[in-house]
């Protein structure tokens, strides 16, 4: 026991984080080896340009569509049924998807795996709560989770180059088929089972009200990044935001809501939501950025830009092992602060860099990056799904991936339409006059098409056209760099100062500090949460759910 009251996880709960890791890492492994994969599946089954899109995008879109609905769901009728749900549904989706046959059946299969990949992660981030409810213990749990992640992202390249050497495309959808059987085998002897027990029927209004809102707004979003503000996708993501305002206020009405609206008026949970969303924009963007730089602008194959982003990969790994001892000594808002300031530092440094500077200096700043970014990762989620009642962790869950989905989305959307335009300025009166002029409308529509077209060229009249493309290019890298900066900047400054009275992991917030005692569920420093909305709540609301009847911590020995 600790000196909270909160039993401490033993060797069962352990085995089990190893287990909810699995899904974790193959989320994230199927991204990466996809890319890889698309100019095979692609030659093979005859996709054209728009299918392609579909093939690499209908995953997300059916993630970021059903994450809120699943993590509901995952409330309701049981943590660990919807994940074994969700593993059944994902391993023979990716079957189906091994053997397509078309493309058709292959977006069909996309389908699928993005439904069943929108079960996976809330029930497994949710599960972790009820495991580990200590809070030292649930912090590193948090962290090792998330770093699944990086390790998916360094392991997916490799990992796909080395199948597709040897095998066909479709071997890269099999990867997740003896994950998913091993996570149906072992799952039910090492998982607890949590639900709400008070938990109402799920509105089916609020669920089609949710996919209207969340899959228009998320491909809005994608096509204006990718087309800019054109009419239909334009038109798409006003109508998706007016569906998210009608969902909002149905949620408002129902005594039993798909989401509980609520939660945001929580201060601590609203302010860790938000540092995720901020480092997942700036974070989605300087990745696109990186690797269009490498490839365009210094000539380096996919694969060795790849390689150029394994040692931030790695720094993140390390960090969010580091990250959780450091917060049990110091509190996490400077913790996460003083990874903001190593952030917005490399950031400003990259204002610096010039068509000339070579890769070296972005690829070590890309490492300090991650590392720094890490802890705002691990201990914003870890803020996130600790604040709110146990019955509440499946929802909270679904929100932190969806800050990453919409993060992501929007800063491709805005900071990188933003560098495209200072691009397309620069470059625009810079091209010299011996440049074939489909060449040079190449350049001007983007870094990667004036990459494509000096293919083309001459090696002098490839180069004298790529030298211009470089100086244009880092000047829309200096742009998205220093908004980046000062956009995290703002918002590091605003999370300390609202959340630097909370102790270190695993310390009691003092009477004073909270304002209340743990029983009256409100939040800290006068501001008023949702019911049971408090980190002792979670233990209580733990003891309370298990008390009712849902079989989870005494059995599991949690």
């Amino acid at each position: 026991m600790t000196a909270g009251g909160a039993p401490k996880a033993g060797r069962k709960e352990w085995i089990g984080l190893g287990i909810l890791a699995l899904p974790t890492l193959l989320v994230a492994l199927d991204v990466f080896v996809l890319l890889l994969a698309l100019p095979h599946l692609s030659a093979d089954l005859g996709a054209d340009s728009t299918q392609q899109l579909w093939i690499m995008d209908i995953y997300g879109f059916m993630v970021a569509g059903f994450l809120v609905t699943m993590g509901t769901l995952g409330d309701r009728i049981g943590r660990r049924k919807l994940l074994l749900i969700g593993s059944a549904a994902f391993g023979a989706a990716s079957l189906m998807a091994a053997f397509a046959t078309s493309p058709g059946m292959l977006i069909t299969a996309r389908v699928l795996l993005g439904i069943a990949g929108a079960a996976l992660t809330p029930s497994t981030l949710a599960l972790i709560t009820t495991m580990f409810q200590d809070a030292k213990q649930r912090t590193v749990a948090i962290s090792l989770w998330a770093s699944c992640f990086t390790i998916g992202a360094i392991v997916g390249p490799l990992l796909g180059g080395v199948m597709l050497e040897y095998f066909w495309w479709g071997s890269l959808f099999l990867i997740g088929v003896p994950v998913m059987v091993l996570i149906l085998i072992v799952g039910p002897r090492v998982l607890p089972e949590f639900k709400n027990p008070g938990a109402g029927r799920l509105d089916p209004a609020s669920v089609l009200l949710s996919l209207g809102s969340t899959v228009p707004v998320i491909f809005g979003v994608k096509e204006i990044a990718r087309d800019g503000f054109e009419a239909l996708p334009t038109a798409v993501l006003v109508a998706g935001l007016v569906v998210g305002v009608l969902f909002v206020q149905r949620q408002r009405r129902l005594s039993d809501p798909l989401l509980d609206v609520r939660l945001f008026t929580h201060v601590r949970f609203t302010a860790a939501l938000l540092s995720l969303l901020a480092y997942s924009l700036i974070g989605g963007v300087v990745m696109l950025f990186m690797t269009q730089y490498f490839q365009a602008a210094q000539g380096m194959s996919p694969f060795e830009a790849g390689l150029g982003m394994l040692p931030g990969m790695a720094a993140a790994t390390v960090s969010f092992a580091v990250c959780p001892i450091i917060a049990r000594k110091v509190r996490p808002a400077y913790v996460i602060g003083a990874g903001i300031a190593g952030v917005t530092a490399v950031l400003l440094t990259f204002t610096q860099l010039d068509a000339g500077s070579g890769t070296a200096v972005l690829v070590a700043g890309f490492a300090v990056f991650s590392f720094c970014g890490a802890p705002i990762v691990a201990l914003g989620t870890n803020m996130v799904v600790g604040t709110v009642p146990a019955e509440k962790a499946g929802s909270a869950g679904a929100l932190s991936q969806m800050s990453n989905e919409f993060g992501a989305a929007f800063g491709v959307a805005t900071l990188g339409t933003l560098g495209l335009a200072v691009y397309r300025d620069d470059i625009a009166g810079s091209l010299p006059a011996g440049v074939p002029e489909s060449a040079a409308d190449a350049a001007r529509d983007s870094v990667a098409g004036a990459a494509a077209a000096a293919d083309t060229l001459p090696g002098p009249v490839a180069e004298s056209l790529l030298e211009p493309v470089r100086v244009a290019f880092t000047g829309g890298l200096h742009t998205v760099a220093a908004v980046s900066a000062v956009l995290i900047a703002v918002v590091g400054v605003f999370f300390v100062v609202l959340m630097r009275h909370i102790p270190p992991v695993g310390q009691e917030e003092p009477a004073a500090e909270t304002g209340t005692s743990p029983e009256d569920g409100t939040g800290t420093e006068g501001e008023t949460a949702p019911e049971g909305v408090s980190e002792a709540g979670n233990a209580a609301g733990n003891a309370a759910g298990n008390a009712a009847g849902s079989e989870p911590a005494q059995k599991a020995g949690v």
